[in-house]
């Protein structure tokens, strides 16, 4: 496995709230992306992607389903992000998206909260696994607006799950079996909300190698005016 990081506060944003976690050693790679005033969202991105960190390296050994313990890691971090909030007036309704994999040899654990995404790219196509926890996408979904539409609607951040928010959480997961030379992109909407999915596969798949496809990204995504944080990981399979 290889892989490949970046993050930036982008053009606009006074901070940078997003956090993104890589441990190869568990095969865990996760981005967040904060939301809450005076630096809170920085302070539930990264609450939430420590705790889940530390969650996977007490349970993960040994356990008979990976995607179960990964699962129940979101919903530690939830616990606690949402405990902070409540017992801190100045984190006080913070929130954050969380969207993660767990990979172990050609197996691909999945968890998802928010609006950060998660795409497969395989065989020069790209797909994406995640689906936005989100005003417009459900409106996407009941065809009152176009995918186009939606990305420049001004509710298009406003979001319908995230983590941090209640005491409970339904957690996306999924699991599928990889490919050789498949790779694994997550990024926070700092970059999907720039840059669709044909442009960021065309991206990937015309660069040299990991770490210049998430130069490319970033670069982009600022050419574009950045106007939120950018967190890009990309992991490729042997």
């Amino acid at each position: 496995m290889r892989w490949s990081q970046a993050t930036h506060a982008g053009r606009i944003r006074p901070s940078n709230e997003d956090y993104v976690s890589v441990c190869p050693d568990l095969g865990f790679f996760a981005v967040a992306d904060g939301m809450g005033g005076h630096q809170a969202g920085e302070v539930a991105s990264q609450l939430a992607l420590r705790t889940l960190e530390h969650f996977l390296r007490a349970c993960l050994s040994g356990c008979t389903d990976i995607g179960v313990v990964l699962a129940e890691g979101v919903r530690e971090a939830n616990r606690l992000v949402y405990q902070m909030s409540a017992n801190h007036p100045g984190y006080r309704g913070m929130g954050t998206t969380l969207s993660c994999v767990v990979i172990r040899g050609r197996r691909l654990y999945l968890a998802h909260v928010g609006d950060s995404r998660i795409y497969l790219l395989q065989k020069g196509s790209i797909v994406q696994l995640t689906e936005d926890h989100s005003a417009v996408q459900e409106m996407v979904r009941n065809g009152s607006l176009t995918e186009e539409q939606a990305r420049h609607h001004p509710y298009r951040h406003v979001l319908t799950r995230a983590l941090g928010v209640e005491p409970l959480i339904e957690v996306d997961t999924a699991r599928l079996m990889l490919q050789p030379e498949d790779m694994v992109l997550l990024c926070t909407d700092g970059l999907s909300g720039l840059l669709d999915e044909r442009e960021l596969g065309r991206i990937v798949y015309s660069s040299a190698g990991l770490d210049q496809a998430v130069s490319s990204l970033v670069e982009q995504a600022l050419a574009r005016g950045g106007t939120d944080n950018i967190s890009v990981v990309l992991v490729a399979v042997n």
